[in-house]
């Protein structure tokens, strides 16, 4: 949430983004921490928190495919 925080309110941020923030290595060991990232974006969807949008339009974790965003829930 801290990322996005910091976004404008219709920013989004990829996962990598948060998988990045939280590696604390030069390398690309943020690379184990995208299925984690992902775990925690569907808490976060359940929570009512965030969306999972892909081309701009929300997903359900089941048809979580390809490249995807996460944004601030639209109330």
């Amino acid at each position: 949430m801290r990322l996005l925080e910091q976004r404008a309110d219709t920013s989004s941020i990829c996962p990598s983004d948060a998988a990045r923030a939280a590696y604390e290595g030069d390398d690309d060991g943020w690379r184990d921490l995208m299925e984690p990232v992902r775990r925690a974006a569907w808490r976060l969807v359940a929570a009512g928190e965030v969306e999972v949008t892909r081309s701009g339009q929300p997903v359900e974790e089941s048809e979580a495919r390809g490249p995807l965003r996460i944004r601030r829930a639209r109330r």
